[in-house]
């Protein structure tokens, strides 16, 4: 079976097995006097209204009379009366059968994340948004988003993004999914390139020529949120990355499809890499969603002619090869209250394929080629219950078919 009939066949299966680009953050509904159930179904996924909400640049309307500004007289200067300030608390127990590479049978994960958010106007069509993370698995992991964003350059109906944000933002944002396995599909990286869809540095351009179509520009490093070298510079090659995206509204169905293309030097060699694929989301009337994406991902040189017989590279190659890696995803979430009740179900499907054990998710991996991967097939499902608008408590249930491991995840999430 193809690939991408694949995946449509277990985004179906997935279903069946369930039981009959931008985010918005407390600050916001504080400023505007409003329930988090105005943009969240539930916390932190995004309803339309929240996404209109933040393409507008995190207000109601671009354009709109400021709110909760000081009158300093100056009309060069929009300053808001407080700094915003959100915070997120993410704690997890995770129990798992036949433990392996050291892991245990039952770890304290509390707290997980710890995110202090903020974002607001800077002045008309200028706006920013930015996390720190405090706490990320035990440590201080820094910032991730970071971004100011442009809204209606100049009356053209295209915004610009510039900063640090996920390359795969425009298909499905993974930090605001509801479950705590990953949207693992946009995190493969492949050998030695660091290039895959989660966070990078660059500028989106964004556009929306028509009610129902939307289009997306990025031009990125490739590199990650990597450091700056001692030279100060964040890029290690004058490479850069360059995507495109396409989505269409088919009346209730939205269809989309990517296209990336990037290059990477290292060690005198270089590597090719393009990564391409449709992604869905398909509305289930007034009971929930279903969406699926599919990445296929083709790299030249991923070692970067690094390979030889003195060191070979995984499966015992001694000379540069190229590789190719299938994935995608399928999602179910369901609201049998509603999309503005308490109780959700959900149920994700992870799958990657490659021809060769060269693909890493920073997780851990299987001890297969050094340390890498060449297969990763696991279904989550999950119930979350609303406790309040901004306190989510969940459990999930997970199995990865290759270790052929259960794990049970109990968590909540508090905002505030």
């Amino acid at each position: 079976m193809r690939p991408l009939a694949r995946l449509l066949a277990l985004a179906v299966l997935t279903l069946s097995a369930i039981p009959s680009t931008a985010r918005a953050i407390p600050a916001f509904a504080r400023k505007y006097r409003v329930s988090c159930s105005q943009c969240h179904a539930p916390v932190p996924r995004l309803n339309a209204f929240g996404e209109a909400f933040a393409a507008n640049g995190f207000e109601f309307a671009v354009g709109e009379p400021p709110r909760d500004t000081v009158g300093t007289g100056d009309a060069l200067l929009r300053l808001q009366n407080d700094l915003p300030l959100a915070v997120r608390y993410d704690a997890y127990v995770r129990a798992q059968n036949k433990p392996t590479g050291g892991q245990n049978s039952i770890d304290l994960q509390t707290p997980w994340v710890i995110k202090l958010l903020s974002g607001g106007q800077l002045a008309d069509k200028v706006s920013y948004y930015m996390y720190f993370l405090l706490s990320e698995r035990g440590e201080v992991a820094g910032l991730e988003d970071a971004y100011v964003q442009f809204t209606d350059v100049m009356a053209s109906g295209v915004s610009l993004i510039v900063g640090q944000f996920q390359v795969s933002d425009p298909l499905f944002k993974r930090e605001l999914r509801l479950e705590y396995e990953d949207y693992q599909p946009y995190r493969v990286r492949v050998g030695m390139a660091s290039a895959d869809l989660t966070y990078d540095r660059g500028i989106t351009a964004l556009w929306s020529p028509r009610a129902g179509t939307d289009v997306a520009l990025e031009l990125v490093t490739g590199q990650g949120l990597n450091q700056a070298s001692a030279n100060r510079q964040f890029d290690t090659d004058d490479a850069k990355s360059t995507v495109i995206r396409l989505s269409q509204d088919i009346g209730s169905l939205r269809v989309g499809a990517f296209a990336y293309r990037g290059y990477e030097s290292g060690g005198g060699a270089r590597n090719t890499i393009t990564m391409w694929g449709p992604d869905a989301t398909v509305p289930l009337g007034s009971f929930g969603e279903i969406n699926a994406s599919y990445v296929r991902r083709v790299d030249r040189d991923p070692f970067f002619s690094s390979c030889s017989v003195a060191d070979p590279c995984p499966g015992n190659a001694t000379v540069p090869f190229g590789t190719t890696v299938n994935s995608g995803f399928a999602e179910a979430i369901l609201w049998p209250q509603g999309p503005t009740g308490r109780l959700f179900f959900t149920a994700l499907y992870n799958w990657i394929d490659s021809d060769r054990p060269v693909v890493s998710l920073r997780l851990g991996e299987q001890d297969e080629g050094v340390g890498y991967l060449s297969k990763y097939n696991t279904v989550a499902t999950g119930m979350h219950y609303l406790y309040k608008r901004n306190i989510r408590l969940m459990g999930e249930l997970g199995w990865d078919v290759e270790r052929e491991q259960a794990r049970f995840i109990l968590g909540s999430m508090f905002a505030f």
